[in-house]
């Protein structure tokens, strides 16, 4: 089998889009003491968390836990469209760690940030009341890998990984649970390339999770979609599998990014 390597040796940082910090008036006591740009201490790491426009202050909160691209950092998904814009519109909490110089260490299951980010789970349920039914994992490039290493991890604790244009550098991984998988990726990537199979087959993207989630389905199920006019996705899913989840890989023709709605479309399907 030929397998295209998915790691390039450089990284496009682009240029992203923000929205308004949200008024301290709005928050309650517990997430002023840390919220937005004033990071949530873990010992000598940190996270950031924003709660979701009109909060009541006490229903627990579904949880999106996401995990920035190389070279950024928490603050930036605080104020990031594609994500922040989201989960403050849809009730959700947002968890964004802080990886160690701005990086995350996913090559191996003997990382410390699968523990790290476990401690910011934990500290948040502190902080605010959370629904533990619904915690939500994604990430976006070097992100998206370290998302992955986390459900493969911790995948008890986690509703659904999403994932956006990353993944594990090997298929071949023994991960402890089965987990919900929805995973985006672009054949034109030529940063974290797209891991592509035998005869062009993009569906070996997700093979860990197929095996993981024991899918017997040899033909997923196919449908394209649109989240925008001009990005349209063609999506496989992977729904008669032992585990009782689902695996689905959307796919597009184009390179390295988030697609803009493709966050906000997952979380409300899940909810």
């Amino acid at each position: 089998m030929k397998i295209r390597s998915h790691f390039s040796a450089s990284v496009i940082l682009s240029s992203l889009a923000f929205i308004p910090a949200q008024s301290a008036s709005a928050q309650t006591e517990a997430s002023t003491a840390c919220a937005l740009e004033i990071p949530c201490r873990i010992g000598e790491r940190s996270y950031h968390a924003r709660i979701p426009d009109g909060w009541d202050g006490k229903t627990p909160l579904p949880v999106l836990m996401h995990f920035h691209g190389w070279g950024r950092q928490g603050p930036l998904i605080m104020k990031h469209t594609r994500i922040a814009g989201a989960t403050r519109k849809l009730g959700v909490l947002l968890l964004a760690p802080n990886g160690q110089g701005r990086s995350w260490q996913f090559w191996t299951p003997d990382t410390q940030d699968v523990p790290f980010a476990e401690s910011v789970l934990e500290d948040a349920a502190k902080r605010w009341p959370i629904d533990r039914s619904k915690i939500f994992v994604s990430g976006y490039s070097y992100g998206s890998a370290m998302a992955w290493r986390f459900a493969c991890a911790q995948g008890n604790k986690v509703n659904t990984l999403l994932a956006i244009s990353g993944t594990l550098p090997s298929q071949e991984e023994t991960c402890n649970s089965p987990v919900n998988v929805r995973h985006v990726h672009g054949t034109r990537d030529t940063v974290m390339d797209m891991p592509i199979g035998d005869d062009g087959d993009v569906t070996y993207a997700v093979k860990l999770w197929r095996d993981r989630n024991f899918c017997k389905d040899t033909s997923p199920t196919k449908q394209s979609w649109r989240a925008l006019q001009r990005l349209s996705f063609n999506r496989h899913t992977w729904n008669k599998c032992e585990s009782g989840k689902s695996v689905i890989l959307d796919v597009h023709k184009r390179g390295h990014f988030i697609p803009r709605q493709w966050i906000k479309t997952q979380l409300e399907q899940l909810l």
